[in-house]
């Protein structure tokens, strides 16, 4: 069972990372003039929905966890809700923490909210995915000890990688680039345009 598993939670691991490559080649076929440097906030949106919809799509195929007791209809549709409200809430959510911590409040906002749509969907999505709108199942899962299967395992590891990777992306952004020490990393920026 254990080795079922382990195939599975890597197929799908490998199929979100193909997703995120995808989502790099595939809107220049459809995006005129489209770079994922020049038109980074598109590529944003793009990355994100396809990303989204591959979890959605693979942990409704895999099953990690044990189908539901309940089954109607509006149960399913209620708990849909509840999940779209999670993932709101932790968008704005992130999106107040890194305006705390300095990104700017009004010029930069779609940005700073894009960032925060991003992280979500890399931390809140596979939550909301395997665990449901649970809070108790989430508490239980990042407490001490609270992980019961390879699965929240794995949910574990890449919801800390992920906010461990966006703190050490945004970490030399306040760099003041007027440095001595610094003026290589001016004169090649300005080469490349």
């Amino acid at each position: 069972m254990k080795d079922t598993d382990i195939k599975r939670l890597l197929y799908v691991h490998l199929l979100c990372i193909f997703s995120i490559i995808l989502s790099i080649f595939i809107p220049s076929f459809f995006l005129e003039n489209f770079s994922v440097l020049e038109t980074h906030l598109t590529w944003l949106c793009i990355c994100s929905v396809s990303v989204t919809a591959v979890n959605l799509v693979l942990y409704l195929v895999v099953k990690p966890n044990a189908s539901s007791k309940r089954s109607s209809l509006s149960y399913k549709v209620t708990r849909f809700l509840k999940c779209c409200i999670y993932f709101l809430m932790s968008c704005f959510a992130f999106h107040v923490i890194f305006v705390l911590y300095g990104a700017p409040l009004i010029e930069l906002a779609l940005e700073t909210f894009l960032l925060a749509v991003t992280l979500s969907t890399f931390t809140t999505v596979p939550c909301l995915c395997l665990l449901g709108p649970n809070f108790k199942a989430w508490l239980r899962v990042f407490s001490r000890n609270g992980v019961t299967s390879i699965w929240e395992n794995s949910l574990q590891i890449t919801t800390v990688s992920s906010f461990l990777g966006t703190w050490l992306g945004a970490f030399p952004i306040p760099l003041d680039w007027g440095r001595p020490w610094q003026v290589g990393f001016n004169s090649l920026k300005q080469q490349s345009r």
